[in-house]
């Protein structure tokens, strides 16, 4: 059997990529994971291939010992493995919350690796895999502190990851959004209340981040830029010192 594997798949990016997914060969069944229930039961209204829920907090150790259990006595094919789960909160590091900053670890990068390390065994020759990174992880940003150095650990990973498995014919793409507009991402990370980022000009949406990274993926390119806005903010951060970019978005986030 062939599957795809999809977290975060409640909402957002995780959920259109199901979406767009619909029309591959290569996939019998979605096994899509996020906390929520409710919200992975009604994918299965918009999916003509069959989706199996797993509802778990792939932050906790016993979700992934959950998961490796299911993958290991049932031994699928994974077609794609899309790390679409992550969390943000925006404001300056002493307003972040301990709980909140370590939430934000735990998913953005253990857990995205955890996942990542029991699933494979199961890729094989022509399967592809996505990490949701973030054009944050290109640089360190005031007001994103803990998100940015999260999703630079998620970069700095999935390219190591790309080299690693080339020769055996799989695909490895970290995928870097610039602010998506119409997922829940900003709504939950400015329940700090903080006065930053308030105005997110050039922003991308949900459908073209996902149809521009699949291209990429199928490129088999290292970092998928999915947008002109990420991808003149990733040259940029090749281009220009950090001593330089971090005070120019710090004029940024007040805008």
């Amino acid at each position: 059997m062939q599957v795809a594997i999809i977290t975060g798949a409640s909402s957002g990016l995780g959920a259109e990529y199901i979406r767009q997914l619909q029309s591959s060969k290569k996939i019998d069944e979605f096994w899509v994971i996020a906390r929520r229930r409710d919200k992975l039961e009604k994918l299965k209204e918009i999916s003509r291939i069959p989706v199996r829920v797993f509802a778990m907090d792939i932050t906790l150790k016993s979700s992934i010992e959950a998961l490796k259990t299911t993958l290991d006595a049932e031994k699928p094919t994974i077609s794609y493995l899309i790390v679409a789960a992550g969390c943000g909160k925006i404001g300056r590091t002493y307003d972040i919350s301990l709980e909140d900053s370590d939430r934000m670890i735990d998913l953005n990068c253990r857990a995205a690796v955890d996942v990542t390390t029991i699933c494979l065994p199961y890729l094989t020759k022509g399967s592809r895999v996505m990490e949701i990174a973030s054009t944050a992880g290109f640089q360190p940003l005031p007001a994103l502190n803990i998100y940015s150095a999260s999703k630079a650990f998620l970069i700095s990973y999935t390219k190591t990851l790309h080299h690693e498995l080339l020769t055996r014919g799989i695909h490895v793409t970290a995928v870097c959004p610039y602010w998506i507009t119409d997922t829940e991402f900003l709504s939950v990370a400015r329940t700090t209340k903080a006065p930053f980022y308030k105005h997110t000009i050039g922003s991308s949406h949900k459908k073209s981040v996902v149809a521009w990274s699949l291209m990429d993926s199928t490129l088999n390119l290292w970092v998928s830029t999915p947008s002109p806005v990420s991808l003149i903010h990733r040259l940029l951060c090749w281009i220009v010192p950090d001593f330089i970019m971090v005070p120019f978005m710090e004029l940024l986030c007040h805008i």
